[in-house]
């Protein structure tokens, strides 16, 4: 299933929500111009590698570059559908959770909640080299603030099966249950089987955190206008 649109249509006008989707584009297209061992060393660079935040655990010190890659890697993306697929989520879910946190304290819930996905992710696997990049520990945090939230908003959503293609609206609710019900799934098959190129417990981090994290702001109710689509 892939959202569309929801049908809640925030009062404030989410340039934050905007703005990091304008930024995490233009961080791709700026990867696009790199050769192949320069996109490797950026990796290795900027994105989250859980050895090296395990091994900073043990031994604090001058590790601040280190620790930074908690957040520089939430702004990198290998290859188009990885990055269509987060800013799509973040287009249709992010601006009713600004709309609810108000613009300042959205972009610091965003920030957080992505640093949240990465140490869980760390956690699951904490001496693995492999970088960890991408946005989805901080969308899905975005999706556990807006379930609970607005459980009663319906999502527009495009359904493929096979040769069906169809849309629905349904609610957001199931649609964000479902979702997070796969990512535990395969987040529990990864943990068995040991062999996974996609952070799932930086998305039920980033989830469950999301929802952890509003409830600790207790944001005033935001009465969102709810639209016919």
């Amino acid at each position: 299933m892939i959202p569309i649109r929801d049908c809640m249509r925030p009062k404030r006008f989410p340039y934050v929500n905007i703005g990091i989707i304008i930024f995490t584009v233009a961080i791709f297209l700026w990867e696009l111009t790199l050769s192949e061992k320069e996109l490797i060393k950026v990796a290795h660079t900027y994105g989250l590698v859980p050895v090296h935040i395990t091994l900073a655990f043990k031994e604090p010190g001058n590790s601040l570059a280190i620790w930074s890659t908690l957040l520089s890697s939430v702004f990198l993306h290998n290859g188009w559908l990885h990055i269509m697929g987060n800013m799509l989520y973040l287009w249709v879910f992010g601006d009713n959770v600004e709309d609810r946190l108000g613009h300042g304290k959205y972009l610091l819930f965003y920030l957080a909640v992505g640093v949240i996905g990465g140490l869980v992710q760390v956690y699951s696997d904490p001496y693995a080299f492999n970088p960890v990049i991408g946005a989805s520990g901080a969308v899905a945090g975005v999706l556990g603030a807006y379930v609970l939230s607005f459980p009663r908003a319906k999502v527009e959503t495009l359904v493929i099966l096979i040769i069906f293609v169809t849309i629905i609206r349904v609610p957001a609710f199931l649609f964000i249950l479902f979702w997070f019900a796969l990512q535990l799934f395969n987040g529990l098959a990864a943990l068995a089987h040991g062999l996974t190129s996609i952070a799932w417990w930086a998305h039920i981090g980033g989830f469950l955190g999301g929802i952890i994290l509003l409830l600790v702001m207790r944001p005033p109710a935001i009465q969102s206008e709810e639209i016919d689509c």
